[in-house]
């Protein structure tokens, strides 16, 4: 999800349900707080009275919104276990990353994230997808005089107009399948059937549950009906249908197949050999139908746990100290008459890294480094 942004120092806050929600968090609770819009159209000065209507408590419905969004019902520590059970790459990782949840995202805005994450980094999507909700979402209000809109509607992106504007605030290529995919959905086939291909057993927030039979023709499918629905659409090929079942439509068996992805599969599951060397569409299928033998219902969560547990940004941090262990102070005389002053200080530092031994099983090791530091400063001879 790519627009939560650090509000403070241990806050982050993002827009959601045309509300601002604000989080932070502690050694036994998740704190949260709930902005409404406000009638002001630009920010208060700093030190104003809240303008924000009051919501009775009988009508704030945050809570609920809370336990939606992060998925809290399943129970997680069961679901590690069975994953670990089994499989033993999974047991030997996860125990690092626990608590990794699969959030419960709005789909229409799950859909356009992941056609902006095409061939790009977080970092750029993160700021195309807050140039969405800037240039075309309604504004919700603003915390820190720093305004917050919420994701734009179909609609909104379908306007002839927003393709050229897109390209210009630096979308690429991506400007033509937002705008196009847009219009589909917009103009063509609606909100409504996008909302169909979810889950029922992961219903949309605020809204009833899908009652049986009220699918499109043919009755649901499943998964793999959501799935191939996606793919008509501009700008969504596999990759991107699996991250949309998965984190927009509630369809936890999705199992999304990138180089990286790929990657694990060829360094921990034995892929790479014979007919699946390299990650072609067969290849992709068959990565993602062995996780859903190996870890059943929600193979796509426990992906993800994997998924985080090989990043550079989540993985153990190197440690370093530092500490003191000589310093000594030489004089030298030199020919103008000044007095160079030398302070070498002997330092030796410590720091961890991991390494494998023969079994493959990863251990931490200690590495001390001795260096000398030399610092000079010139002052008159006596």
């Amino acid at each position: 999800m790519f627009r939560w942004r650090k509000s403070a120092d241990d806050e982050w806050s993002c827009t959601l349900h045309g509300r601002i929600l604000s989080f932070r968090q502690d050694a036994s609770h998740l704190h949260y707080r709930a902005v409404f819009p406000s009638a002001l159209p630009t920010p208060p000065p700093s030190n104003a009275p809240s303008t924000h209507p009051s919501i009775a408590a009988e009508e704030d419905d945050t809570l609920a919104l809370v336990r939606h969004y992060f998925n809290l019902e399943p129970n997680l520590a069961q679901l590690y276990e069975q994953w670990a059970a089994a499989d033993a790459n999974f047991k030997k990782k996860a125990p690092n990353f626990t608590g990794v949840r699969i959030l419960r995202q709005d789909p229409w805005e799950a859909l356009i994230g992941f056609i902006c994450s095409s061939n790009n980094n977080i970092s750029r999507i993160s700021s195309m997808v807050h140039n969405l909700c800037k240039h075309y979402g309604p504004l919700i209000g603003h915390l820190n005089d720093e305004a917050y809109h919420d994701f734009p509607t179909p609609a909104a992106l379908a306007d002839p107009e927003v393709e050229a504007h897109l390209i210009k605030l630096g979308f690429g290529y991506r400007a033509k399948y937002i705008a196009k995919t847009a219009r589909m959905v917009a103009e063509e086939k609606g909100l409504t059937w996008l909302n169909n291909l979810c889950n029922p057993e992961s219903p949309i927030f605020g809204r009833e549950p899908i009652p049986a039979g009220a699918f499109s023709e043919g009755g649901r499918e499943g998964y793999q009906n959501a799935h191939q629905e996606l793919l008509a659409l501009h700008g969504v090929g596999p990759k991107v249908a699996d991250c949309v079942c998965l984190m927009g439509l509630g369809w936890s068996e999705s199992v999304p197949v990138d180089t990286h992805v790929w990657q694990i599969a060829q360094r921990d599951y034995k892929f790479g050999r014979g007919k699946h060397s390299s990650l072609t569409p067969a290849t992709y299928n068959a990565v993602a139908s062995h996780f859903r033998k190996l870890w059943g219902k929600e193979a796509g969560w426990a992906h993800s746990v994997l998924f985080t547990a090989d990043l550079k940004a989540f993985s153990e941090r190197v440690t370093a100290k530092v500490e003191v262990k000589e310093e000594s102070v030489v004089i030298k005389a030199e020919p103008d008459g000044m007095q160079v002053e030398e302070i070498l200080v002997k330092t030796e530092t410590a720091k961890r890294k991991r390494v494998k031994k023969e079994d493959e099983e990863e251990r931490p090791i200690v590495e001390v480094k001795t260096e000398v530091v030399t610092r000079s400063k010139r002052r008159k001879g006596r």
